[in-house]
C-alpha cells in the first residue's frame, strides 16, 4: 500500500528496562500475590509480563520522567501535517510475541524500529496514524515483539489525505453465552500509578487536557485498559503463564474515567492452530459502554484454570 507517509522508518530508538520495571509493570496492571512469577524478582520463573513491550517506545532507556508532548513531536512524518499530540488517543493495537523477554535487558542492545504502515484523512473527526514497531535486539537482529497500532488524532482531518482501509472485525460469537468473565477495578490513583511505567501524557494526570477534547476531564490510559484486560485473560484461560500467550488485540471504543469498573466477557472460539485457541472478548465499563472491541488473542487455554479475578 502507497500513500503519505507509507514506509518512513523512524530513526531506531534505543530501549531498556531493569527488573524494577518489570515488577512495576506488573503491579500496575494488576498482577495478583499468588502471580509471584510477575511480581518477585527471586522467584524460580520470574518473567516479564508479554505485553511489556508496549511501554518501552514512551520510556525509551531513562528512569526519569519525560515530556511526552516533546518526546513526541521529536520526529516529523514527510508528505503528512504536523499533527498536534496535545490531543491524541489510542486506536487500536495488535502485539505478536514472538520470543521471551529477558528479566533485564542488561547485556543486550535493544532498541524500537518504527515505520509507518498509513495515514489516513477521517475528514472532520480526525485523523489515524498506523505504525509497526518491533523490539529488536540490534546485537543478534532478533525480534522479540511486533507491535502494529494506531493513533487517533482528534478534530485533526480534512487534509485531503487517504481515507484508509476497512478494519478487520472480530466479533464474538453470536448466541452465545461467554466462557469466563473477569472484572478490573480502577481507582482515582490507578492512572497515576501506571504512568510510572513511562508513559507520561499529561491526559491522564491532569483535568485540562481532557477538558479540551471533550472528555470532561483525565482519562484512563488506553493501554492500562489493554494491557489489564491482556493479564485477566491470560490468568483467566492461559494458567497466567506467559508462554501461553501468543498475540493479543483490541480496538479502543470509548474512554474509561478512574474509579469505574472493567468488566470482560471471554469467548473460546474453538479454533485451534499449533496449540493456540483463538479468544475472542469484549470489554465494557460497568453499566455503560464498550471500552475495548474488536478483541482477539491466541492462547493456549489451561482446561483446569479458574478465574479468581
Amino acid at each position: 500500500m502507497s500513500g503519505p507517509g507509507v514506509g518512513f522508518e523512524y530513526p531506531p530508538q534505543p530501549v531498556a528496562w531493569l527488573k524494577r520495571d518489570a515488577l512495576l509493570f506488573a503491579n500496575s496492571i494488576g498482577a495478583k500475590a499468588d502471580e509471584l512469577h510477575f511480581l518477585y524478582e527471586l522467584h524460580p520463573d520470574f518473567a516479564v509480563f508479554p505485553t511489556y513491550p508496549v511501554i518501552l517506545p514512551f520510556k525509551g532507556t531513562t528512569q526519569e520522567v519525560i515530556d511526552f508532548y516533546a518526546a513526541q513531536k521529536a520526529v516529523k512524518i514527510p508528505s503528512v501535517p504536523e499533527f498536534d499530540y496535545t490531543r491524541v488517543v489510542d486506536g487500536q493495537r495488535l502485539v505478536q510475541f514472538l520470543k521471551p523477554l529477558p528479566t533485564t535487558s542488561e547485556g543486550h542492545k535493544f532498541e524500537i524500529r518504527s515505520k509507518v504502515l498509513g495515514v489516513y484523512d477521517k475528514g472532520r473527526p480526525g485523523s489515524v496514524l498506523e505504525i509497526q514497531q518491533e523490539l529488536v535486539d540490534a546485537n543478534t537482529g532478533d525480534v522479540y515483539s511486533r507491535a502494529v497500532g494506531s493513533s487517533f488524532f482528534v478534530g485533526q482531518g480534512n487534509w485531503s489525505g487517504p481515507k484508509g482501509p476497512a478494519t478487520e472485525n472480530f466479533p464474538p460469537p453470536k448466541d452465545k453465552k461467554p466462557d469466563a468473565t473477569f472484572e478490573v477495578q480502577t481507582q482515582r490513583e490507578t492512572a497515576l500509578l501506571y504512568r510510572l511505567n513511562g508513559d507520561y501524557n499529561p491526559l491522564h494526570a491532569d483535568p485540562t487536557p481532557g477538558k479540551k477534547m471533550g472528555f470532561g476531564g483525565d482519562i484512563m490510559h488506553g493501554l492500562f485498559s489493554f494491557n489489564s484486560t491482556c493479564h485477566g485473560l491470560l490468568r483467566s484461560i492461559g494458567g497466567s503463564d506467559p508462554k501461553n500467550l501468543k498475540e493479543f488485540q483490541a480496538r479502543f471504543a470509548s474512554p474509561v474515567l478512574p474509579g469505574d469498573k472493567l468488566v470482560t466477557s471471554v469467548w473460546r472460539t474453538g479454533e485451534v492452530k499449533d496449540g493456540f485457541e483463538e479468544i475472542r472478548f469484549v470489554t465494557k465499563v460497568e453499566g455503560k459502554k464498550v471500552c475495548l472491541s474488536n478483541g482477539r488473542a491466541l492462547v493456549k487455554v489451561v482446561e483446569a484454570t479458574k478465574s479468581k479475578l
